[in-house]
């Protein structure tokens, strides 16, 4: 413990960053480390950083929390150029859209990853790298119970290029929202899943259209051709699927842990687990560390205390993310007995590196169809 001591004075008030060997530390030693520091600013996709907020000032009192709620795609844009600049930044990215995580901010050294020691044995290999996950989110089909008391009016995805569902499908613009672009791309990259999805529905093997390269992307022009909704942000489609009251209401692309907001919001939002070829996507919800953080120990905490305490379910630091539709990455944090298991759902788990690859044909040619 005098170890520890001194070595969080020295590096409070002498020491760089970069000689400390944070990986070696305790959670007891990063927050006296981090009590020096005295606050964490932290960049997040989601509005639960309040939350987290609220509960780890409890849990440390004596350490600020300056939270950003902003979407993601501006996440990226921020970090990137204010190091760049070489300006004041965050401490800690909670971030998704992975594909451009690993091929920018990872590779131009905007972000450095950090794993708790103490979690590191229950996560598996691809929930470590490039920076660690605390849960996987969604963007999947979904639909308004209220209205389909029997379960998903939609059982093909293909069904959403038909008449019934011209102008009744509702969703982010891919081409603002990178975890919207990720999906789309997804749908190309399975294209094969896509095509047999097809020839179930029609009954007969499909056709591609001149300058149309896949049966991903053949499902993508056909559903704007139906005069899909695209619309700014997934609170709007949330709000347009899932308004209680409705006789006849869209269905939509959106997360599946917004159900939790049903109540507050008066929506009746329900997944379409096992829609054919897939739902929609599965990504992971990461954090980092910015290279150039003002309050590393800080950072480090925080990461360690958002991935949840030593209980089956995390903890109240884990609390905010232990919902239906959010797949907790460590493998002894039980799984929600009343929520959608990832088997049951079918949504595909996205590959970074195949869909940072990809995503720039998928998002030029939407907007050849838009």
């Amino acid at each position: 413990m005098t170890a520890a001591l001194a070595l969080a004075s020295c590096t409070s008030e002498a020491a760089p960053a970069d000689d400390v060997d944070w990986d070696t530390l305790s959670r007891e030693e990063l927050a006296e480390m981090a009590g020096e520091e005295g606050q964490v600013v932290v960049y997040s996709f989601t509005s639960r950083i309040a939350q987290i907020e609220e509960s780890f000032e409890a849990e440390y009192p004596g350490i600020d929390v300056v939270p950003s709620d902003i979407s993601s795609s501006e996440l990226i844009q921020r970090l990137a150029s204010e190091h760049q600049a070489g300006a004041a930044t965050a401490d800690v990215a909670y971030v998704s859209d992975a594909p451009v995580v690993v091929t920018e901010l990872m590779e131009d050294g905007v972000l450095t990853p950090y794993v708790p020691e103490r979690v590191a044995e229950a996560l598996p290999d691809e929930y470590e790298a490039p920076l660690v996950a605390n849960r996987l989110s969604t963007k999947v089909l979904m639909y308004n119970e209220e209205a389909y008391p029997d379960g998903s009016p939609v059982e093909n995805l293909w069904e959403l290029t038909e008449e019934e569902w011209a102008g009744k499908v509702v969703m982010v613009d891919p081409n603002v929202r990178g975890d919207y672009l990720d999906l789309a791309t997804e749908m190309s990259l399975q294209a094969e899943e896509m095509a047999a999805a097809y020839e179930e529905h029609f009954g007969e093997e499909i056709t591609l259209a001149d300058g149309v390269a896949d049966a991903g992307m053949q499902f993508l022009a056909d559903l704007y051709a139906n005069d899909v909704v695209l619309v700014d942000d997934t609170d709007t489609v949330n709000a347009a699927v899932g308004a209680t009251g409705q006789e006849d209401p869209p269905v939509g692309f959106t997360s599946y842990s917004d159900r939790r907001d049903n109540e507050e919001e008066g929506w009746a939002l329900q997944v379409a687990a096992g829609a054919a070829p897939s739902p929609g996507i599965v990504f992971p919800a990461m954090l980092g560390v910015t290279a150039n953080a003002e309050n590393p120990a800080a950072a480090r905490l925080l990461i360690d205390y958002m991935m949840g305490d030593d209980s089956e379910t995390g903890g109240v630091a884990y609390e905010p993310f232990y919902v239906a539709g959010d797949y907790p990455t460590r493998t002894d944090v039980a799984a929600l007995e009343d929520a959608v298991s990832l088997e049951e759902l079918g949504a595909w788990q996205i590959d970074p590196e195949a869909s940072a690859e990809h995503r720039g044909d998928v998002a030029d040619f939407l907007l050849t169809i838009q």
